[in-house]
């Protein structure tokens, strides 16, 4: 029997298919696989079910093939990665501009993450409700830097009819990975585009102004409207996986064109002579915001520590 995993919470998954909503669990052999994975199965994986004889329970035997994924170094075993979730049509970076405010390093990260793994991604910024003057001016900044780039930009209040409905029609008959740090409204956000759903929110810490995780294993959810919405958990670091220090420019969208103009092959767009990318960011045709986390990010994947993980 074919099935798609909707939820996985650790040794059982539950998974839909034509007969409805299925608990199965894993075959052994998949624990024994060299995946450097905590996770062998992710939400959005179309696995096959075979019912365990002489038992009411299913047993996980195989798994397609995936189209893509969005992988990142495990936050509790740093040896080790964690498959957030496969078969994506698209990624929404959701971000707010304070309470919590999400920094542009983050959105970076996860845009340069997606990239990596083909999966276009909008910015979903939330709580345009309770903004003050410098959080918009703030905004405005964010949207005409990733527009210029090639991002979709949204500006939402999940409260408000008008902009859930323009989501449902970005989300229409397509599978989203809702991803940000806790507290940006995620669950709220769900919560609007699935009335029956009632997924558990909390407030912010009033100590901190940060989120408390709400979600505790990622999820997938049908919407009216057709397609699916896969939540996750609160992310509070992102860790690119798997990449060498010379492939981290590639999947910045505004450095890809600039590469073959580079005098060096494996330039690394700091100090080399004739580099084309350099030049550009010294002619301000380059956000600061975003060569300062490509620089951030390549610092990472060039230390030891990194490859000793």
């Amino acid at each position: 029997m074919k099935a798609k995993v909707i939820k996985s919470t650790g040794s059982w998954y539950i998974c839909e298919s034509e007969e409805g909503q299925i608990r199965a669990r894993i075959k052994g052999k998949f624990r024994i696989q060299d995946l450097n994975t905590t996770n062998p199965l992710a939400v959005g994986d179309v696995v096959f079910l075979k019912k365990e004889e002489g038992l009411e329970t299913y047993m996980i035997h195989e798994i397609e093939d995936r189209k893509n994924y969005i992988i990142r170094r495990s936050p509790r075993n740093p040896h080790k990665n964690h498959i957030i979730a496969s078969n994506l049509d698209q990624l929404f970076l959701v971000g707010t501009m304070s309470m919590p405010r999400t920094s542009t390093g983050f959105m970076d990260r996860m845009l340069m993450i997606a990239e990596m793994h083909h999966i276009p991604a909008t910015l979903i910024i939330n709580k345009r409700d309770i903004y003050k003057d410098k959080d918009f001016e703030r905004f405005d900044l964010i949207k005409k830097t990733y527009e210029n780039i090639g991002y979709g930009v949204e500006l939402i209040s999940a409260h408000n009819e008008e902009d859930v409905e323009r989501l449902n029609g970005l989300l229409k008959d397509k599978t989203t990975l809702f991803a940000g740090h806790s507290g940006v409204g995620k669950s709220t956000i769900i919560n609007q585009l699935i009335p029956d759903l009632d997924l558990q929110t909390k407030e912010l810490s009033s100590y901190t102004h940060k989120g408390k995780h709400t979600t505790t294993y990622s999820e997938m959810h049908l919407l009216p409207v057709g397609g699916y919405i896969v939540d996750t958990p609160g992310i509070k670091e992102l860790a690119a996986v798997d990449i060498e220090p010379e492939e981290v420019s590639h999947y910045f969208t505004e450095m890809k064109d600039l590469l073959p103009n580079c005098k060096f092959n494996n330039c690394l767009h700091r100090e080399e002579p004739k580099c084309a990318v350099r030049q550009a960011y010294m002619d301000d045709l380059l956000a600061d915001s975003r060569y300062g986390s490509y620089l951030k990010i390549l610092e990472e994947v060039s230390s030891i520590d990194y490859w000793k993980r």
